[in-house]
């Protein structure tokens, strides 16, 4: 059991050599306020004075004390007419950082901790976490290792920063919160319990008390009236380790120069002969403090020592495979660059297939990776884009109107000429051609973003030879995309290339004419056809209703009496039991095959009578006339013979503002037959651009990326500069082979301690 404490020093030894304590090393931490009596109580346990004193912060670097038990030989010698045995022998410091050098003057070593402290910290009273270590041998102490810390101060003194008390707790809270250190909390008895500092912060790390040891100081000088009695026996703060109560040295004894042997003696008699403290002698005092810390200490390390075998084992296989990852030292022949530099090639060119496909084996469950997020843009940013759009977004009645009259040329034609459809859907159809060559540079960026999260391990280690890959790979990806996207816009002009009226989902002009009367009829008796309309036909008819424009008042011509008749007749034979349809449809054939009202027939809803001639005068240019005499401006007339003089024509003509009902008609038609024909070309688009993309961007990349690289790095002149591997790189791997030298030498030295030893 004994070897256990020199197992745990000797670890410590091994870590801090490199500056760190990454195993969480079993160990005491010494916790107090400034003037508590932690620095006497650390002295009487070594037996020496070994530590700086004077007013303000002395201990400003955190001090690793590591007490080493030396056999000695026993002399005896006769005291007060009493045989009396003493050990003797040797007592010697050594530092960590002044390795095979021995310190017998124990002031000396109190010189060396004032003058290491003051190398990091300077000498303004700054506070450093980096430690000193210190060991001392001696026969007169036990097998400990305490960590000495800055007491805790409130106010700033001398130089010190005005956050002086933030950065001691802190400094402090970071070696006691490790689960595997035993707070050794001290308070001066003739203070209130509830006020101290080292309790307060080891209540915040150590909730129950469970490794929380209490130590009582200055109750030697305890106002009369008072004692420690309730807080030695733990009915003030419960602590699962206890209390215990020491006397130190007073500044008296101090400049005296009484040994702290001496001051061990006084100290016992103070509590064999305490009316008080008699009963609880055998618990206090210094020799049993260092008693009590040694098998504290030791049942704390046997307790971790099984822990700390696993802890080492696993972080010597991560370091291990760690180097691995840094690979070994280059090699010099050609041959073997080439080798390698093939074999980096050949992963990098595979690992960039598998994240497209989803074959890699860390794939991540937290987001979208690699060939999924390129189905993301197709499925969820493309698709729901182009079903968006608006087949007549940007087209007013207006323009369809101006397309329609600008296509019958000066004739006015009986019925809706296909040019003008052709003319307006090509203008829809070429809203397509946007969204898609911006979903080329999506799927181009996404594989870039691949390329860039391919940092395996050889690319890391080798930074001239990632930057080439990322710069072919690049270059690669650019070339594709050209043709990507000639191939997006050729898709676009074959669609306006021909349209293909007598496509089978096309609905046609029959279909659109039927679907117009079938709206104009329900539009007429809304409350007997809304009831039988299916749910498809209302959201068709909502959606011609928010496309249509108001219908205004205006004139509709009748038909010629044959042609009434012959009218009538198909009607009656097409709509017998629909009279609404019926109606519908004789207006469409007024619309189409009428002629001018006569003066006696019935006003229409409009503004004004038709003038004497039957005609309505609202369709009929507007003529100013002026006395003789008088002349319009150059620009605004022309001037005939006889005086009378017509208007000029104007330099943009724009349709009427009111529409006639048979404007009105053609276009709804071409609406309807926009609408239709434009999904038709919508869901080609979304279907082709997709394929091409994965055809020739995509799959062209993963088909060559491989040879692109091999082309363009295999070359022996580019070998030394490819392969050159990064100065941090070989730092990495030269403190990666210095952590698994040392956590072997941990390994060894914790096989050291046999099963039946802990037992």
């Amino acid at each position: 059991m004994e070897k256990l404490i020199p197992v745990i020093n000797k670890l410590q030894d091994v870590f801090n050599a490199i500056g760190s304590d990454p195993l969480d090393l079993p160990q005491i931490v010494v916790v107090g306020s400034q003037s508590s009596g932690k620095s006497s109580v650390l002295e009487a346990i070594v037996g020496r004075d070994f530590l700086p004193r004077g007013s303000g912060i002395v201990t400003r670097r955190p001090l690793v004390l590591q007490l080493i038990h030396l056999p000695a030989e026993v002399k005896k010698y006769s005291d007060n007419n009493k045989d009396e045995e003493e050990e003797v022998g040797a007592e010697w410091g050594e530092f960590l950082h002044k390795p095979n050098e021995m310190f017998y003057d124990f002031d000396k070593i109190r010189e060396e901790i004032e003058r290491e402290t003051d190398r990091v910290t300077g000498k303004n009273k700054g506070i450093s976490e980096t430690p000193i270590n210190l060991k001392i041998y001696s026969p007169h102490v036990l097998n400990l290792t305490l960590v000495d810390l800055p007491g805790i101060t409130r106010v700033p003194v001398g130089d010190q920063p005005p956050d002086i008390e933030q950065q001691i707790r802190k400094m402090v809270k970071h070696y006691i919160e490790r689960p595997n250190s035993i707070i050794l909390a001290i308070t001066a008895a003739n203070t209130d319990l509830s006020n101290s500092d080292a309790l307060q912060l080891a209540k915040d790390v150590d909730s129950e008390g469970e490794r929380t040891l209490g130590v009582l100081t200055k109750i030697d000088i305890m106002d009369k009236g008072t004692d420690a009695l309730d807080m030695l026996l733990g009915r003030v703060i419960p602590l699962k380790l206890g209390f215990v109560g020491v006397v130190n040295r007073s500044q008296q004894d101090i400049i005296t120069k009484k040994s702290i042997r001496d001051a061990v003696k006084s100290e016992a008699d103070f509590f064999g002969t305490h009316s008080l403290y008699r009963n609880l002698a055998s618990r206090c005092g210094t020799l049993y403090l260092s008693k009590t810390l040694n098998r504290i200490l030791i049942q704390h390390i046997r307790d971790c020592l099984p822990e700390l075998k696993v802890k080492v084992n696993k972080m010597l296989a991560d370091y291990q495979q760690e180097l691995l990852a840094y690979g070994d030292p280059l090699y010099d022949t050609k041959n073997s660059q080439g080798a390698l530099l093939l074999q980096i090639i050949t992963r990098f060119c595979a690992n960039y297939r598998d994240a497209i496909d989803g074959k890699l084996t860390d794939l991540s469950v937290n987001e979208l990776y690699g060939g999924a997020r390129v189905n993301f843009i197709f499925n969820e940013i493309y698709a729901r884009c182009l079903d968006a759009l608006n087949p007549t977004e940007g087209l007013t009645t207006n323009d369809i109107r101006t397309a329609i009259r600008n296509a019958t040329g000066p004739k006015a034609a009986l019925f809706v000429p296909e040019v003008s459809f052709e003319l307006l859907v090509k203008g829809q159809i070429g809203r397509l051609e946007e969204p898609s060559l911006q979903c080329v540079e999506l799927v181009h960026d996404e594989l870039l973003r691949i390329v860039a999260q391919l940092e395996t391990k050889e690319l890391l280690r080798f930074s001239n030879l990632r930057d080439r890959v990322v710069e072919v790979v690049h270059n690669l990806l650019n070339k594709y995309k050209t043709p990507t996207k000639d191939m997006i816009t050729s898709l676009v002009c074959i669609e306006l290339a021909f349209i293909n009226t007598n496509h089978p989902d096309f609905v046609g002009g029959d279909g659109a004419i039927t679907a117009i009367l079938e709206r104009m009829a329900r539009n007429q008796n809304p409350n007997n056809n809304q009831n039988n309309m299916s749910p498809a036909e209302m959201q068709q008819q909502q959606m011609l209703q928010q496309q249509q424009q108001p219908m205004r008042g205006a004139n509709v011509q009748k038909p010629q009496q044959g042609q009434q008749m012959q009218q009538g007749q198909q009607m009656q034979q097409g709509n017998q039991g629909n009279p609404q349809d019926a109606q519908a449809q004789q207006g469409f054939f007024n619309m189409f095959f009428g002629r001018p009202q006569q003066p006696n027939q019935s006003q229409p809803l409009g503004n004004s009578p038709p003038n004497a001639s039957g005609k309505d005068p609202r369709n009929e240019p507007q003529i100013k006339t002026k006395p003789r005499g008088s002349s319009f401006g150059s620009n605004n007339s022309v001037a005939f013979k006889g005086g009378d003089r017509l208007p000029q024509v104007p330099v943009t003509i724009k349709p009427m503002n009111t529409p006639t009902d048979k404007e009105n008609f053609e276009t709804e038609l071409i609406k309807y037959l926009l609408i239709s024909y434009f999904d038709i070309v919508r869901k080609n688009v979304k279907d082709t651009v997709p394929k091409s993309i994965m055809h020739f961007l995509v799959n062209k990349s993963k088909e060559t990326i491989q040879n692109e690289l091999v082309a363009c790095l295999y070359r022996e002149e580019l070998f030394d500069d490819l392969l050159s591997e990064s100065s941090q790189i070989a730092q990495k791997r030269e403190s990666c082979q210095t952590m698994i030298s040392i956590l072997r030498k941990a390994h060894e030295i914790l096989n050291e301690v046999r099963d039946y030893q802990i037992h």
